[in-house]
C-alpha cells in the first residue's frame, strides 16, 4: 500500500513510518521515531524523536509532540494539541551564562496516551501521567494528572465531567465536582454497556472483553 509523504515534510533518518500512513505539508518527523500503519500526520505538525505512535492514529494540523511520548493504537489528536515533558524548563543555567542542553535528562518525564482516546484542539498535556483507553480531553483543556479510562475531562486544570462510550458518546455526566455512583449504564447512541465500580469504568460488552 505504501506511505504517502507530502514533498515539503522533513522525515529525517531513522524514522519508521508504516504501510498506509499519510505525512502532509511541512510536517517535520525527527528520528529515531516509530508511527504506525494507517496514520495520518497532519500539516505543520511536529513529532520528536524517540517518540512511538501505534496504527491508525489521526495527528490533525499544529500538533507538538515532544519526547518521551508514547501513543497507542487509534487515537485522535486533534488541532493545535502541545505535549510536554518538563513541568520545570529554564532555558539556561542558574547563572545566565550557559544555554541548557535541549536533550532529554532527569527531568524529562513522559506521557502515555492509551488506545482509543480522543485529545481536543489546543489541549494541552502535562507529563508524568496517562491518558486512559477511550478517555476524552475536552478542547483547551489542559491536563496535570491521569485520566482515567473513558473519563471525559475539561478545563483549567482538567476535571472529570463524565464518562465516554467507545463510540465517543457520553454515556454518564458528572455535575458539580460529584462522586458518581456505583451502577450499570447503557451507551444511549449505540448500545454498549458499562459499569462504574469505585470510579473504575468496566465493560461489559462481551464482543469487547479480550480487546
Amino acid at each position: 500500500m505504501g506511505v504517502r509523504i507530502h514533498p515539503t515534510a522533513l522525515i529525517e533518518s531513522g524514522v519508521e513510518i508504516g504501510d498506509g500512513s499519510s505525512v502532509w505539508d511541512n510536517v517535520h518527523i525527527r528520528g529515531p521515531a516509530k508511527i504506525g500503519r494507517d496514520c495520518i500526520v497532519g500539516e505543520k505538525s511536529y513529532i520528536a524523536y524517540d517518540v512511538t505512535i501505534g496504527d491508525r492514529v489521526k495527528i490533525n494540523a499544529f500538533v507538538y509532540i515532544c519526547t518521551a511520548v508514547s501513543i497507542e493504537t487509534g487515537v485522535m489528536i486533534s488541532a493545535g494539541t502541545v505535549f510536554t515533558n518538563d513541568r520545570f524548563p529554564r532555558a539556561t543555567t542558574a547563572d545566565l551564562r550557559e544555554l541548557r542542553g535541549s536533550g532529554p535528562d532527569e527531568h524529562t518525564l513522559p506521557t502515555l496516551v492509551r488506545e482509543g482516546a480522543t485529545i481536543g484542539a489546543r489541549a494541552v498535556i502535562g507529563n508524568d501521567l496517562a491518558i486512559g483507553r477511550f478517555a476524552m480531553v475536552g478542547m483547551a483543556a489542559v491536563v496535570t494528572h491521569t485520566v482515567p479510562d473513558f473519563a471525559l475531562v475539561v478545563g483549567h486544570p482538567a476535571r472529570i465531567v463524565g464518562y465516554v462510550c467507545r463510540c465517543g458518546e457520553p454515556f454518564l455526566r458528572v455535575g458539580g465536582g460529584q462522586t458518581p455512583s456505583d451502577g450499570d449504564h447503557v451507551c444511549p447512541a449505540c448500545g454498549l454497556t458499562y459499569a462504574l465500580r469505585s470510579g473504575v469504568v468496566i465493560e461489559t460488552a462481551a464482543q469487547f472483553a479480550a480487546a
